[in-house]
């Protein structure tokens, strides 16, 4: 499970969010962020008996999250899922995102994440027996090397979802991809399945701790997208970086 929430400046936080929705948000972070904590090391515990009793827990963590906001969630698409591992790549328009996708996605899924945030006590330690993957963003030698050792988990049988933006967005338009993924992507030889996330961004924008109530989130699942043979290394990351923004793209229209 992953710490969701983000700190803003005080400036953002008055200006995109309000009052109400700040103090909203400031209430909403005292009783879910210790109920992280608590879930976090009982999913840690559920591990030494059995591992894929973690996914259970990030699953509960999820949808706890959701309905402490009275979000309603509704999924389509599920139907296209493919067997074997899948990379899941959607759009990132709010920290409710995270918990939409780990409480909701039809499949479980481990997230990618930089490296330093696996020292965190307790929730870096989850993360860890949760089989997350580690990424190295230091020398171009780690990375690489780490970025490897990924696409060979996600061969061997894990699925895993990533932000192809690689931040959230400040005003709710898709941000311009990064090429991380898709290398990642064409090394792990995997079908990609695009997701736009609907509706997240009203709830709680980027760079904002203020909280909207009530509101209605669409996870619409596309269709996935496997490259033909034959391909060179960039013109495979460039053809699926087009194809997976098109999906995104046009399931937020």
């Amino acid at each position: 499970m992953t710490l969701p929430l983000k700190i803003a400046t005080l400036p953002q936080i008055f200006y995109e969010g309000g009052t109400v929705a700040l103090i909203r948000g400031l209430l909403y972070m005292s009783i879910f962020f210790p109920l992280t904590f608590l879930l976090a090391a009982a999913a840690i515990l559920s591990t030494l008996l059995e591992r894929r009793y973690y996914s259970l827990f990030s699953r509960f963590w999820g949808r706890l999250g959701i309905t402490m906001a009275g979000i309603t969630l509704t999924v389509s698409g599920e139907e296209q899922i493919p067997d074997g591992p899948i990379i899941v790549m959607s759009n990132h328009a709010s920290n409710f995102d995270i918990l939409a996708m780990q409480g909701y996605f039809p499949r479980p899924l481990s997230w990618i994440a930089k490296k330093e945030l696996f020292t965190i006590p307790v929730f870096g330690w989850s993360m860890r027996r949760g089989g997350y993957i580690p990424l190295d963003r230091g020398d171009g030698r780690k990375a690489l090397k780490s970025m490897d050792e990924a696409a060979r988990q996600i061969k061997n049988g894990t699925s895993v979802i990533l932000f192809p933006e690689g931040t959230r967005t400040r005003d709710g338009q898709l941000l311009p991809f990064k090429r991380g993924g898709f290398l990642l992507a064409v090394k792990a030889g995997v079908p990609v399945v695009p997701v736009s996330i609907v509706g997240s961004f009203a709830i709680n924008p980027g760079g904002s701790l203020g909280l909207n109530l009530g509101r209605t989130v669409q996870l619409r699942i596309h269709a996935p997208i496997t490259l033909p043979a034959g391909l060179k290394r960039a013109e495979a990351e460039d053809l699926l970086m087009q194809q997976v923004h098109t999906a995104i793209a046009g399931g937020l229209s």
